[in-house]
């Protein structure tokens, strides 16, 4: 089965975007669960789809817009989480406007056409040539710097008193984590669709921290299980013909449960 679905091309192209998507959101993610910050991802998913609605509307390449606006977003995150309005209610102030933006704009042009639906949904059969050379150079470059700056991530995300206090600009590596997630999550609304996309970053840590307990032990688990569910989840979205995202988020269910029984019997 898994010889014959490779020879399609569709299939590998969704089975490279997947599993270097599952890369960075699962390092991501054991992060931002760790700072209590998960939502982030589906937040910024949601100014994704209002700049992608109206790149649509506009006859613009949707990526090249998007991307730029969700990093953007995320700056203004950070700083309305900073100066006036606290955790999720940042978030959700931020992820409804944009989604009530998108839906209006989407309303007011050419109603919900096939791409559109492609972005809010996710479709492993959209993804084009070009979705791969963009998402094998931004993925590269997520990974790269998030191992440059692994040490200080970690400081960051454990005791954000205790960097600070050594000297660590807490707000810079903030500004880092914020970029790297928008990335993201802009990459993985192409499969995932922007209601889906967070979820990759959000069960991997949760699974493995369900397991293991020291943070590198946690962050390589992570990466194993979000691989290990992203390829299990397309192979049973084309056997049974289920949108690939749901199957994928599905997937990452049946683990997630598996793993927080094994901790059971163990108490």
């Amino acid at each position: 089965m898994m010889e014959q679905m490779l020879t399609y091309s569709f299939f590998q192209r969704a089975l490279i975007v997947g599993i270097l998507l599952s890369v960075c959101s699962s390092l991501l993610g054991v992060t931002l669960v760790l700072k209590r910050c998960s939502m982030i991802g589906d937040g910024l998913s949601h100014v994704g789809f209002g700049a992608l609605a109206i790149a649509v509307a506009l006859n613009l390449t949707p990526m090249y817009v998007a991307i730029p606006c969700v990093v953007i977003a995320s700056f203004i995150l950070l700083k309305i989480n900073e100066k006036s309005v606290k955790g999720d209610a940042a978030i959700a102030l931020i992820s409804s406007s944009a989604l009530a933006i998108g839906i209006m704009v989407v309303s007011l042009s050419s109603g919900m056409n096939m791409d559109v639906n492609n972005y809010m949904f996710g479709s492993i059969l959209s993804l084009t040539k070009n979705d791969v050379i963009l998402t094998v150079i931004l993925s590269i470059a997520v990974v790269v710097t998030y191992f440059l700056f692994y040490n200080r991530i970690f400081m960051v995300t454990f005791d954000e008193t205790y960097a600070q206090a050594i000297g660590i600009d807490v707000k810079f590596y903030n500004t880092i984590i914020a970029i790297l997630t928008a990335i993201t999550v802009v990459l993985g609304m192409r499969m995932m669709g922007a209601l889906l996309v967070s979820s990759l970053i959000i069960f991997p840590g949760l699974t493995s921290m369900k397991i293991l307990k020291s943070y590198r032990g946690v962050v390589v688990s992570s990466i194993f299980v979000s691989v290990f569910c992203l390829i299990t989840g397309m192979i049973l979205s084309v056997i049974w013909s289920t949108p690939t995202g749901a199957t994928i988020v599905f997937s990452n269910l049946i683990v997630y449960l598996i793993a927080s029984a094994t901790r059971l019997i163990r108490r």
